[in-house]
């Protein structure tokens, strides 16, 4: 399963690397060479107990795909954005591309340092790796662009120490490499644009997913610190919470947000919701949506009888969320992107919200969310923390958020590339949903060395293109070129690494198809 997971995630690269061909491509391909063979020490370390920290557990470490995802991002942008005429983000792309290997580079001689005896193979090929990633970086950024580069390193070794000391078993090291790599970039671009405020420059929109996702890490850290010297569970601590969430919302991160746009965030706020008539209806259909996928939770709880109180819900219970997702984003998509995307990033801020209240069993709502979400707990969540709702809607708004506005004049890419918002709904929404509900239920045939099945993956390739037709029908931007045959072989090896990845696939599958469609 491993080496076939390897070899599509090869397919991935190799397939970018024709499309762009560049030194950064050469990088690439480089880097997954090395990362081949790093994963393994990391999969030796995991089954030995030899990590520094506790990962997730019944999985492999996915240092492979995960280390691939941020630099052929980068390297997808800076060709799409290259071919627009932007300048400015052309150069971004290559950051994002340099930082990304960098970041994989570390979690590899992380690998090598600790594994004894010292792997001389893997050393070796570590080394020249690195050695063509440095030369090319060394001749392709600019001194501050190198900087930049390493200030996310330094963010994401103190991030990873932290939070994965303090998140046991919560993260593979693909996992954290993605998760921690991301809210290290957000980090250090919301220092550098905080420092560099030019007024009428810059979208809102970017700012406040900025302003949002590190204002609830940091809120996130304040109350795990705290909590480590005062029992969380009290009602005194519990006014405490709520008094400093409203301290720090309204005194540090609304000041920080008005700084980068120039204005009052709530009424910007309200002011963008109620723009339109399109909005306000939009936001009274995801009202009633978010209201039944809350009805869902009751009922299902509700159903729990006492005597099986470790009964847990089906699979295809929990692919109730998703139909319920995909009928949030497709409206968004076709009738008002930027609403979808500010909405996304509220939506996450409240589900992170949620959980530090379950995590931390903060008055009055902790122990029912606990006794909520737990019948809906899997495998993937052996840690002290729930994340796969949380997962599931990165993995629908990831594609939204990255995808580059500037570099698209008349807001949507040429050929396969119209479909890059799509990527979260194709992935996830339709392609996961469809390979588990008809391969647990029709399934026969299984996947070499997994529990995925033959049938589910076919079905789930062919739902795909059916929902590229319905796309192509009900959204009048999207113009193909007749790339038919390249967004075929985007959904199938896509959904072959469904079949045989054990990362989180709501996250790694919507990227994995984003990267593609963009090349």
């Amino acid at each position: 399963a491993v080496l076939a997971e390897s070899l599509l995630v090869f397919s991935a690269v190799l397939s970018v690397h024709a499309a762009v061909w560049d030194r950064f491509s050469w990088c690439a391909v480089a880097l997954a060479l090395q990362a081949f063979y790093a994963q393994f020490k990391w999969d030796r370390l995991l089954q030995l107990g030899g990590a520094v920290f506790q990962f997730r557990g019944a999985a492999n470490s996915g240092l492979l795909p995960a280390s691939m995802v941020i630099p052929l991002l980068g390297v997808v942008m800076k060709e799409r954005c290259r071919a627009a005429g932007s300048v400015y983000f052309e150069r971004f792309g290559i950051v994002v591309a340099s930082t990304g290997m960098l970041l994989a580079l570390f979690l590899s001689v992380l690998a090598v340092g600790i594994t004894k005896p010292v792997p001389t193979n893997t050393c070796i090929l570590t080394g020249v790796a690195g050695s063509i990633i440095i030369y090319t970086m060394k001749h392709s950024l600019t001194v501050s662009e190198v900087i930049e580069v390493l200030e996310v390193l330094l963010i994401f070794v103190y991030l990873s120490m932290i939070l994965l000391y303090l998140l046991p078993r919560c993260f593979t090291p693909g996992e954290a490499l993605l998760v921690l790599g991301g809210v290290s970039f957000v980090l250090n671009q919301l220092i550098k644009r905080s420092l560099n405020v030019i007024e009428g420059r810059g979208d809102p929109i970017d700012f406040f997913l900025l302003v949002a996702v590190v204002g609830v890490v940091l809120l996130g850290l304040f109350f795990t610190v705290l909590f480590t010297f005062m029992d969380s569970g009290t009602w005194i601590s519990s006014m405490f919470f709520h008094m400093m969430t409203a301290v720090l919302g309204l005194g540090v991160i609304m000041p920080w947000l008005y700084r980068l746009i120039q204005r009052n965030p709530l009424f910007w706020l309200l002011q963008f919701l109620f723009q339109t008539q399109t909005r306000l209806y939009l936001l009274v259909y995801w009202t009633f949506l978010a209201a039944s996928a809350c009805g869902v939770v009751f009922y299902q709880n509700a159903k729990r009888s006492s005597e099986s109180k470790k009964h847990q819900a089906s699979t295809i219970t929990r692919k109730y969320f998703h139909f319920i997702v995909v009928a949030t984003y497709v409206p968004g998509l076709i009738y008002d992107r930027q609403l979808l995307y500010v909405a996304a990033v509220l939506c996450l801020a409240v589900f992170i919200f949620l959980e530090y209240v379950r995590y931390f069993r903060i008055k009055p709502f902790g122990q029912t969310l606990r006794h909520l979400l737990s019948l809906f707990l899997d495998e993937r969540d052996s840690g002290p923390l729930i994340l796969t709702h949380i997962y599931l809607l990165l993995g629908m708004s990831l594609p939204v958020w990255l995808f580059p506005r500037s570099c698209a004049p008349k807001g949507t890419l040429p050929g396969a590339g119209a479909l890059v918002p799509y990527s979260g709904v194709l992935a996830v929404g339709v392609g996961d949903t469809i390979a588990s509900v008809f391969g647990s239920t029709l399934g026969e045939i299984k996947w070499p060395g997994t529990k995925k099945t033959f049938e589910g993956t076919m079905t789930a390739i062919f739902a795909q293109i059916i929902a590229v037709a319905l796309i192509l029908i009900f959204d009048s931007s999207v113009n193909l070129n007749s790339s038919y045959a390249w967004i075929l072989a985007s959904v199938s090896l896509v959904s072959l690494l469904e079949a045989y990845t054990t990362q989180i696939d709501n996250l790694l599958l919507p990227l994995y198809l984003q990267i593609m469609l963009m090349a």
